[in-house]
């Protein structure tokens, strides 16, 4: 079922097995006005029914798998197949939607963005969060109808959040806060400008997650934002860099690292070093 047409909006699917929790899903994401128009589905099986529908009255003629909504957002724990069930399904699909989940379950939010979730917003959700959600993937879509050089070319998208577990909570790091990442084994330590935070996640992932953001790998041990850099040093022992965004931060450059440091360096159109 759908509200308000709209061709020029996002189609999003809003998925939840309590009717209240759908209710005021479909109600915050109706009365947006980036949205165009809005499906519901009780359950997870049922959301993979109409993404994966032949009916033309809901998408026109498409191919299977070929979902034309934009935007899934789903509850997290759901009777049947689950809401991160649901996300590993979509990875499957050539074009897979934007999905983003809306849950009272904090202690998932971790496990989300390993499944490749956009967003993950703990309920009671409000209309702002949701816009910021739907911002990200109205520009996600221009971006990719440009074809890959606008990719290339785009702003960083700086409102991606990392979760972070401390001490039985969940804390929300935007990825503009971080200043390089750095290997520890499986797992990474990010460092922003209040301090350092560990997730399970291995650098090698976050290096090619985050590469269209302007993160580069400097060394085995090292990712830095580009746009943070202030210096290119070099010495007897080979090149460094130095970080701004704080105190000054000092880190070493591989040398199979250092052609592509300097031609990024070069390229990069927002890039500050060498100026100061």
């Amino acid at each position: 079922m759908s509200t308000r047409e709209n061709p020029a909006g996002l189609v999003v699917l809003a998925v939840d097995d309590e009717m209240a929790g759908l209710d005021e899903m479909k109600y915050l994401l109706g009365n947006n006005p980036r949205v165009g128009r809005v499906l519901t589905a009780f359950d997870a099986a049922e959301a993979l029914r109409l993404l994966r529908s032949d009916d033309p009255d809901l998408f026109g003629q498409r191919d299977a798998d070929e979902s034309v909504v934009d935007a899934v957002f789903a509850d997290v724990s759901m009777p049947g197949l689950s809401g991160m069930e649901l996300a590993r399904v979509l990875t499957a699909f050539r074009n897979p939607p934007a999905l983003v989940f809306i849950t009272g379950h904090e202690e998932n939010a971790l496990e989300a963005f390993e499944v490749g979730a956009l967003d993950y917003i703990m309920k009671p959700a409000n209309a702002e969060r949701i816009d910021r959600a739907l911002r990200t993937i109205e520009k996600n879509k221009q971006q990719a109808a440009k074809g890959p050089r606008a990719l290339e070319a785009a702003t960083p998208d700086d409102e991606e959040v990392i979760p972070v577990e401390l001490a039985g909570t969940t804390r929300m790091i935007p990825r503009k806060d971080v200043r390089w990442v750095e290997a520890q084994g499986d797992y990474a330590r990010l460092h922003t400008t209040d301090g350092s935070h560990l997730v399970r996640i291995p650098l090698a992932q976050l290096e090619e997650r985050w590469a269209e953001a302007g993160f580069l790998r400097i060394h085995r041990s090292f990712l830095v934002s580009l746009s943070l850099v202030t210096e290119l040093r070099m010495s007897s022992s080979g090149y460094s860099v130095v970080l701004g965004g704080g105190q000054p931060k000092e880190l070493p450059v591989s040398r199979r690292h250092t052609r592509e440091l300097k031609d990024r360096l070069v390229r990069a159109p927002r890039q500050n070093w060498g100026q100061q």
